[in-house]
């Protein structure tokens, strides 16, 4: 199957607006070639001047001349102003519905997935990515069709006027058309690709370092605390350096070819009027010297639209990285869960294909039942949960809801099933009214209301002026992570999922905020299934289970008691965790 090329990629997201990129392509030739006659122009005035030198009071013709010059120049003008704003309303749509198909795509993916590949890398190829292409449509494509219009009507005049001048102005062309396909090659476009990488991995990077200043600022660390985006910086410069050196023997003979078309003009001033100067080749010879120039500046637009064109085609590679993506697959044989317990069977999962992050596991929660995941780092208590939000697909084994596996269960209905409350929760600019409602569009301000009660929020909503109408992230207004986490819980509990999971959800609170954390909680739970991810060992001492997983595995299981009197895992992480509670920084006697 023929692969399609880049540009028709693009029209294919144009609607009926593709006739609008077709119109400001000829609008555009058509400028280039309308602007091409002010030099015609310019010969007749030098003509007549030089005719009736040194009478140039005979020069009658000199001013309608000029008036005309300008008149066709205006009109290039609004011709190209025309095929511009045909280009725009074009672009503005393909660009508009390339991010729309994106966000659509993304909307279909698993959360882990979208995790996975970055929030920062994400954001850029929605906004900069399509924007580039945008460009490109509205602006690139225009001026592409207006250079090799004006390299038509340049070929015209300078063969129709002098062939043998002609030809000599066009050597400097060919050699530098000659450097400049060495500069945009198909070794040029892996070098794009490798600056957009670089570009990409520094952005990323910078989203999550951004992310961290609280910590750098706590720590008194500096931005080479962060490794990652330290190396990224390092990669961006050892790559553009090395970029530019290469680039940089290319450019100069390019620079050299395309401005030495006067030296060639001044040689064949000096070979072709040997034997004295014929006055026809003297005017030739001064329209040249005026026309020539047009001939650098279009080529160097030339060499800009090449590189550009590349950086579309990394583009599209990158929308096509997201879009190739797969959605979360929808089962034909659809089930309902029967009630709202969890069952894991031999559980194994893996994210890069090869370690496994989870091996084997089985576990049971009761419809109703509060249980806690324990455990040290990495081993694997978020990704079990993210598994039963059915954020993953299991590589082996099963996870059902009320007897029916997640894999059966309708992807909006397993949402509407399962709610989930995350380390650090997020709220939009919008209302607090509003970040409530995203739990459930349809409820009303009273659900709402009684929500933002039940989690504890009615001091955060007293505190501003505006009460529940308050937009967070306004200027002034801002939460701290244990009132915005409190913000989440009531969008939690207007959700009203049966099945709750609480991720580490009191990591960002005061001692204050937890309290007011714990006991919107505790409404949260009841009557629901809540799978708690906890670290603070105190927060799980009333589940009715707690599962210790370690290294991918479950470890052991039971109730707070009966782990602590068995002395496994569990004791000792409890015993470590005493021991920390209980230090106190010392006092300089």
């Amino acid at each position: 199957m023929k692969q399609q090329s880049n540009l028709a990629r693009l029209l294919s997201y144009a609607g009926k607006h593709k006739i609008l990129t077709y119109l400001s392509w000829i609008f555009s030739a058509a400028s280039a070639l309308i602007a091409l006659m002010p030099f015609w122009y310019i010969w007749r005035i030098l003509k007549e001047v030089l005719e009736v030198a040194p009478d140039f009071e005979n020069a009658v013709h000199v001013t309608h001349y000029g008036w005309m010059a300008m008149l066709y120049a205006v009109l290039s003008m609004l011709v190209y102003i025309v095929g511009l704003m045909c280009s725009h309303l074009s672009a503005f749509r393909i660009a508009t519905n390339v991010r729309i198909t994106l966000i659509h795509h993304i909307s279909t993916l698993p959360l882990g997935k979208i995790d996975q590949f970055g929030t920062g890398k994400l954001r850029r190829i929605i906004s900069e990515t399509s924007g580039s292409a945008e460009t490109y449509l509205a602006h690139q494509l225009p001026d592409k069709a207006k250079a090799f219009a004006t390299i038509v009507g340049l070929l015209a005049l300078l063969l129709v006027f002098d062939w043998r001048l002609g030809l000599l102005s066009l050597i400097p062309v060919v050699l530098g058309f000659a450097t400049m396909t060495r500069m945009t090659g198909k070794g040029m476009q892996q070098k794009m690709t490798e600056y957009q990488n670089a570009l990409s991995d520094m952005s990323g990077e910078a989203v999550e370092y951004v992310r961290g200043i609280p910590v750098v600022k706590t720590f008194g660390q500096t931005v080479f605390s962060f490794k990652k985006f330290r190396a990224t910086i390092d990669n961006y410069e050892k790559w553009a350096v090395a970029y530019t050196k290469e680039l940089r023997l290319p450019m100069m003979l390019y620079t050299l070819a395309i401005n030495s078309v006067f030296v060639f003009l001044i040689a064949a001033g000096i070979c072709f009027t040997g034997n004295g100067v014929e006055e026809k080749f003297l005017l030739n010879l001064l329209f040249y010297i005026i026309l020539t120039p047009v001939i650098s500046l279009t080529l160097s637009k030339m060499m800009r639209q090449s590189e550009n064109e590349m950086i579309v085609g990394d583009a599209l590679q990158r929308i096509d990285t997201v879009l190739s993506m797969e959605p979360l697959a929808e089962s034909r044989r659809r089930k309902q869960p029967k009630d709202f317990s969890v069952e894991l069977k031999d559980v194994t999962f893996s994210y890069d294909g090869n370690t496994n992050a989870l091996q084997n596991v089985s576990l049971k929660i009761g419809a109703g039942e509060t249980v806690a995941f324990v455990g040290p780092s990495g081993g694997g208590k978020t990704t079990l949960a993210s598994l039963v939000a059915r954020f993953f697909d299991t590589q082996g084994g099963s996870v059902t809801v009320g007897g029916a596996d997640v894999k059966d269960i309708g992807n909006k209905e397993l949402m509407d099933t399962v709610s989930f409350v995350f380390q650090n929760s997020r709220l939009i600019k919008a209302s607090i009214l509003d970040n409530v409602r995203m739990g459930r569009k349809d409820a009303t301000r009273e659900e709402a209301m009684q929500a933002l009660k039940a989690a504890q929020c009615m001091d955060i909503i007293e505190k501003f002026p505006e009460r529940e109408n308050t937009v967070i992230g306004r200027e002034g207004v801002y939460l701290s992570g244990g009132e915005q986490q409190r913000i989440a819980i009531a969008r939690a509990m207007l959700k009203n999922a049966p099945v709750i999971i609480l991720d580490e959800a009191t990591a960002f609170a005061d001692p204050d905020n937890e309290a007011k954390v714990q006991a919107a909680f505790t409404e949260l739970a009841k009557g629901r299934t809540v799978i708690m991810i906890a670290h603070r060992l105190s927060t799980v001492a009333g589940a009715d289970n707690i599962f210790v997983l370690k290294d991918g595995m479950l470890a052991e299981s039971g109730k707070f008691e009966t782990l602590i009197k068995a002395g496994g895992l569990f004791g000792k992480m409890w015993q470590d965790y005493q021991e920390s509670v209980q230090w106190k920084v010392a006092k300089e006697a």
